[in-house]
């Protein structure tokens, strides 16, 4: 079968908002300075996971037991096989049970003792209150989210619209609280969102149009569910493929627009793994190769006049491989072995004319708001540096400032890499 893709940039469920929507051992890189606390955990991926990773796969095979550990999978953010052309097609099926199938065999071959498919998807909704179903939860000790689209979770686990647990979600929560670890790529993150989560949309017509409740045919409309996903991470809304796909300006957009002070931009193939979430100790640890940016709208001032929408004093932290970051006191802390940059580059930031790696620009570049904001660390030529969006009618800059409170912080001693507190304005011309 195909592998799995997550949440592809631009996707529409088949009908309206009205539908209701290798054996990996514990590496010296293992978070394993605690042992399981009561509360469970959070192993966040922002999609595009690949088979090899075995510092994440191995992460939440550990968090679920080590050698012991029991993996349910649940892939109803799939289309279900009714909807797949290619269900009968072991190489090309990419639907509920055929993903479940893949992410399983996946797990036991990483080091999980079994992996099993919850059976779950929009054709076998009555599933989610099945007592059969919550039997088998009960009997694993941490779970697995995939990708595709997040309103699918809605609709098998929130009862759609009545937006109430089933029994399964009841089961997994209970789970959660006394220990497990709950994990997920794509929407399989982005449905442990609480108020307000984002249910579509790109940076460029967010940030020209801004955002509205519901989920909508059109995928360029920035939209988001006031009522949230299941809210296991609430301390700050939750996007994912951020960097991929562009996604800082449209995260902005939504949390300015929606009152939330802080977002956690997941970047793909890389972790955001949540201890306590939920209680005055809940910290987070990045794990991979990419990053998650925080975005902190404390200080910043939002308004729109003729010319568009403008945001002035967002804060821009990138933190990278073994990053930690206390929620409660919005402390980030570069990993043992980072130390302060110290920029001896004296080259310009280069030219970016597409911020947001727009999906309308056929050579646009992931990463590229990154790409920007590591240059200018890295730089003593300059302590601002403008970006600009791909589209015009407005065209909106972007201006990154290593104002007071800016650290650069690398590992090689030459390359900016964990990047905390950059300023970020955006305004429209």
């Amino acid at each position: 079968m195909r592998a799995p893709s997550g949440t592809a940039r631009r996707t529409v469920l088949a009908g309206s908002i009205a539908l209701a929507l290798l054996t990996t051992a514990p590496t010296a890189h293992a978070l394993s300075e605690h042992p399981q606390r009561p509360h469970g955990s959070l192993v966040l991926v922002g999609g595009g996971l690949k088979d090899d990773n075995k510092q994440v796969y191995g992460e939440i095979i550990r968090r679920a037991g080590g050698p012991s550990a029991r993996i349910g999978v649940i892939t109803a953010a799939s289309v279900p096989e009714s909807q797949d052309p290619h269900a009968g097609d072991p190489e090309m099926c990419s639907n509920s049970a055929c993903n479940g199938a893949y992410y399983a065999d996946l797990f036991k071959r990483h080091g999980a003792a079994d992996a099993q498919w919850i059976p779950l998807d929009i054709d076998h909704v009555a599933n989610a209150d099945a007592d059969a179903v919550v039997a088998q939860v009960n009997s694993m000790s941490g779970f697995f989210f995939g990708g595709g689209d997040q309103y699918r979770y809605l609709t098998t686990l929130l009862h759609g619209d009545r937006h109430t647990d089933s029994k399964v979600l009841a089961a997994l929560r209970a789970k959660l609280a006394h220990g497990a670890v709950v994990s997920g790529s794509s929407a399989g993150a982005q449905i442990t969102s609480g108020p307000d989560m984002v249910s579509g949309g790109e940076s460029y017509e967010g940030l020209r149009d801004g955002s509205a409740p519901g989920y909508y045919e059109d995928p360029a409309r920035l939209a988001h569910i006031p009522e949230g996903g299941f809210g296991f991470l609430r301390s700050g809304l939750i996007d994912t493929h951020t960097g991929a796909y562009g996604r800082e300006g449209r995260a902005l957009r939504l949390a300015a627009d929606t009152g939330h002070d802080r977002v956690y931009a997941l970047e793909e193939n890389t972790a955001l793994v949540v201890d306590d979430p939920g209680t005055d100790r809940e910290h987070l640890t990045v794990l991979g190769p990419n990053g998650v940016a925080v975005l902190d709208l404390r200080g910043a001032r939002a308004h729109t006049s003729a010319a568009g929408w403008t945001l002035r004093g967002a804060r821009y932290t990138y933190l990278t491989d073994h990053d930690r970051y206390d929620a409660g006191t919005w402390t980030p802390r570069p990993a043992p072995g980072k130390r302060p940059l110290n920029p001896t580059s004296t080259v310009p930031v280069p030219a970016n004319t597409d911020v947001f790696n727009s999906a309308a620009n056929p050579d646009g570049t992931p990463y590229s708001f990154r790409t920007t904001a590591r240059a200018l660390a890295s730089t003593r030529a300059q302590n601002t540096a403008n970006a600009t969006t791909f589209e015009s009618g407005p065209r909106f800059d972007v201006t990154f400032s290593k104002a007071g409170g800016f650290s650069g912080w690398t590992g090689d001693g030459a390359t900016a890499q964990t990047l905390i507190g950059m300023r970020i304005g955006i305004t429209p011309r």
